[in-house]
Order: structure tokens, then sequence, then C-alpha cells
């Protein structure tokens, strides 16, 4: 580990997240955060004493925010707050998710203006370092007043309740304290509130969604590139001058990746006088339908940042005369982007399948129907498409927008709710099933691509089919295509094509980078 990442401090992006949460990136709690968080702490510590009412410091939370707490109560509400709205239900998130929660939480609370103590903070540290990761279930939060259930869930084991995953098991967090010998800790005015208002559910997806997103958007170019190539496609409607008349940034820079990955192309030379005018939308308008989608990713990178180095608590503890009772917590500037990034994703996903469709009606010279050369005997390849029709239609009926949904709770205290963890569930659902879509048009891309040899492709095209055909054979007859499908989604959620195609492009100078590169290609 070479660097370290400082919370409160530092700027936090999706990636650097994801790098502390995969042990590549240090997150500590330098000086100057630790001071104001002390400072914070002290000015929470003495409005509690106070006899003004200071919402969620001295009073009752939600309708019960008119009711005052006593300095003696104090500590018992904190408990109290934890234990009340531990009430998710469904199968427990992926452990990195809830790691990245307690990033997110750990980076917006070090800021200093929550009011939570640093040994509060440096327990939490501790969970992070150790990769001891509370049990949070995945359902519960409306995504408003912060994500109150999975982040009441997440943060049971500090009093000594919950369950954790501890070395590859989930325990709970009793069995926990046994055998590391240690003690819950103390929550003092603020702290129970403070741990469970923000957006670090919805957050801590989104950032998963940014990742993997950005996957299958980079995937879907060179996927697309080959079921290109073995359709015998036009690389025409690639060409920087059609772009420049309609320049949205994602869609030049789809282009102009396709361009490099077509560039010196013998199979798109053996065709340029062929008399075909114009090919289907699915090959001819990859640059406008993936780079809409990039368009949709890049809102989503840029609102995420702005949350991931906010603070979402609430109250907001500014300077010692003033405190404010807000709404940071409310979740809507992420519940939307979601939900267009969760459209964006579905419409990568359809217009795979519509290219897997299209290469099984024997559209090019020399592939034929159905991807093999003794249809009918052999069903060949006609079934793989029914399920990427079947995963695109799923699609559709996940992508009604969580955020156009609002129920109230908390006795209309919170009457008007984002949703946005819903929203956020979803888009990785759909990011999911994506995924195996595009899994199945790289098994008919490289079939489709294998009746064109000797002919050659550009040299990242070649080195992808070359690696792919060293995984999944040919198929001449029928078999088991449930085995090849698996082998095939492991390769697109291992990212091995985007490798390939990097490494190609060092080792050729068959360079795949754009102008839009900072854009497009970092988060």
């Amino acid at each position: 580990m070479n660097s370290s990442f400082s919370y409160g401090e530092d700027h936090l992006t999706a990636g650097k997240a994801l790098q502390i949460a995969r042990g590549e990136l240090q997150g500590i709690i330098n000086q100057d955060s630790k001071e104001r968080i002390n400072k914070s702490r002290l000015i929470v510590e003495q409005i509690a004493k106070g006899a003004e009412a200071v919402y969620g410091i001295n009073t009752g939370f939600g309708p019960l925010c008119s009711t005052m707490i006593s300095v003696e109560d104090t500590a018992t509400l904190q408990y109290n707050i934890l234990k009340s709205h531990s009430v998710g239900v469904g199968n427990p998130i992926p452990k990195e998710i809830a790691k990245l929660m307690l990033i997110l939480k750990m980076h917006s609370l070090a800021q200093g203006f929550s009011g939570i103590a640093l040994s509060t903070l440096e327990r939490i540290q501790w969970h992070i370092t150790q990769d001891i990761i509370p049990v949070v279930p995945e359902k519960g939060s409306v995504g408003a007043s912060g994500d109150l259930a999975p982040l009441a869930h997440l943060f049971l084991p500090l009093i000594g309740l919950g369950k954790v995953i501890y070395k590859g098991q989930e325990v709970s967090t009793a069995e926990l304290f046994q055998k590391e010998k240690m003690e819950s800790i103390s929550l003092g005015a603020k702290e129970g509130l403070a741990l469970i208002n923000g957006t670090q559910f919805i957050a801590a997806y989104a950032v998963k969604v940014v990742e993997k997103l950005h996957s299958c958007l980079s995937q879907a170019d060179l996927i697309g590139a080959l079921m290109l190539e073995g359709l015998l496609g036009s690389a025409s409607p690639f060409m920087a001058e059609l772009h420049q008349l309609r320049p949205y940034k994602g869609n030049q820079h789809v282009a102009q990746r396709m361009r490099h990955l077509l560039e010196n192309s013998a199979i798109g030379k053996s065709h340029e006088n062929c008399d075909r005018v114009q090919d289907p939308y699915s090959l001819r308008c990859m640059p406008q339908v993936h780079g809409a989608s990039r368009t949709s990713w890049l809102h989503l990178k840029e609102l995420l940042e702005v949350e991931l180095n906010s603070v979402t608590d609430n109250p907001v503890i500014i300077h010692e005369s003033l405190t404010i009772s807000g709404g940071n917590f409310h979740g809507q500037p992420l519940a939307i982007p979601l939900d267009y990034a969760c459209i964006a994703a579905s419409e990568i996903g359809n217009i795979s399948d519509r290219r897997t469709y299209l290469s099984l009606m024997g559209v090019a010279k020399g592939v034929p129907k159905l991807l093999m050369e003794n249809a009918g005997l052999n069903s060949a390849f006609m079934m793989l498409q029914y399920t990427t029709a079947a995963l695109a239609s799923e699609n559709k009926g996940l992508c009604f927008p969580a955020s156009a949904d609002s129920i109230p709770t908390s006795m209309g205290q919170e009457d008007h709710v984002s949703m946005g963890s819903i929203g956020g569930r979803k888009a990785l659902s759909v990011i999911e099933n994506v995924e195996k879509i595009l899994a199945i048009e790289l098994i008919c891309a490289a079939q489709s691509f294998d009746y064109h040899h000797p002919l050659q492709s550009g040299a990242i095209l070649e080195a992808i089919h070359k690696y792919f055909r060293s995984e999944i054979s040919h198929a001449e007859e029928d078999r088991v295509f449930a085995d090849d499908i698996e082998k095939a989604i492991a390769i697109i959620e291992n990212q091995t094509i985007l490798d390939i195609a990097e490494q190609t492009s060092h080792s050729t100078g068959a360079v795949l980078k754009t102008d839009f590169e900072t854009l497009f290609e970092t988060y």
C-alpha cells in the first residue's frame, strides 16, 4: 500500500472509495480532521446541557422533535435510535457495498460538522481496516431522512448488537467481541442520529453503478465493433466529419473508439464496394446509442462526486452559535441520476440484443443463418437470443423510475421521500443483466467473426477474438451453450477483454485512447 487517503480532508471519488474498500489505499484520520471533529463534538456536548431545544441533540426524532430529552437520557436515546431504526428486511447487501457505506460515512462525518466523537470514528475505521463488515439487509430505506434502516443496521455492532462478516463467516457481534476481546462503545448526544442520517446506502450503490456501468459501456464498444466486422458492417457511420455535425461528446468518444478499432481492417476493406446501402440501426447507430448512455454515466459520476464529499447529516453543526436542521439527507440529488443511469444501462442491453438477433439472420455474406452451417439438424445459436430477449425485457420492467414515487412516512414529518435506495438497487440489477447480454453477444460476434478468416481485422479486435477462442471454441454442432455463457459472463465481469485491448494498444500502437479520455475513462 503506497499511499493514504485522509478522511474529511482529501477529495473522494468513486475510484478512491473502491480502492480503500479493496485495501489498495489506506484511509486515515489526520490531525487537522481530528481537531475539527473534536471541536464539533464539544459544541454538541454544550448544546446537550443547555435549555434551548436543538433537534436531535436534546430533542426526540422525526415527529417527536418537540419532545425535550434530559441530559441523563441522552445516551439512552442514541442506543434506542439504532435499535428502533434497525427494521431492514431481505437478503444482506454485498459485503463490498456495506464496506463502501462505512467508508463514505467516515468521510462525511470526519469533515467536522456532525458532532461525532473521534472515538466513534476510530471504531468505524477499525471495522474498515480489519475488513470486519456489518451485515445490512437490502430493503427498508425510502431514501429521505437518510438511509435510516440500512445505516442503523450498519452501526448496530458499535453498541454490541447486529451481525458482521468475520473471517468470511456471518457471526453475531457478541461472538465477534468475545473472539476479539472487545466491548461496545459509549455513544453520546447526537451520535446515533449522526450515524443513521445520510445517503451512504444510495451513494455506495451509486459507486458500484459507476464502476460496473463504465465497464459495460467500454466493453459494449469492443463487442459491437467485433459484431460489426462479423456482419460486414460499414465503418462510414463512425467518420469524424459526421459527428462534428452533431457534437455530443459521448457520441464523438464512441465514434472515435470505433474508428481506432476498425483501423487497417482487411475485413472492412473486403466489402467496401458491396451494394448494401446502409446497416440496421443496431450497427450504424452505436455512437448515438452508446454515446447517450455514456453521457448519462458522466452525469451520474459528476453528481456522485459532489455527494461523496458532502455533509448529509442533520442537524449540521456550523459553529458554536449556528446549528441548522435542514434536509441534506434527502436522496433526490442521486435518485434521479440513478434512474437515468438505469435507463442508460438498459439501452446498452437493448441494442446488444438487437445485434445478437441480427447476427442470426444470415445478412452477411459467408455467415450462415443461426451462425452454423448445419442449422436444421442443429438449433445452433437461436436459443441464446431468447436469453438476451428475456434479460432485456426484464430490464425494461426495472426501468420504471423509483424517484417518481413517494410515500409519506414518520407521521407526515417526512412527507416526500426519494426512493433513491430502490433506484440504486434496480440500476445495479439492470447492469448485472446487461453484463450477461453482452456476454452472449460476444459469443455470437466471435462466431460470426470466425467465418471471415483468414482476413484480419484491426489488431485489438484480433487479439480479443484470439483470446476468446482460447477459452470458448467455435461451434458447428449443438452443445450445452449454458457452459459457454457462464465462461463468457466471467470474461465480462473480470473485464478481461478491456485488459487485452489496453495491452494490445500499448504493444502494437493500435491506439484506443480518445480526445475525451479524461471525461469518460476516469472515475
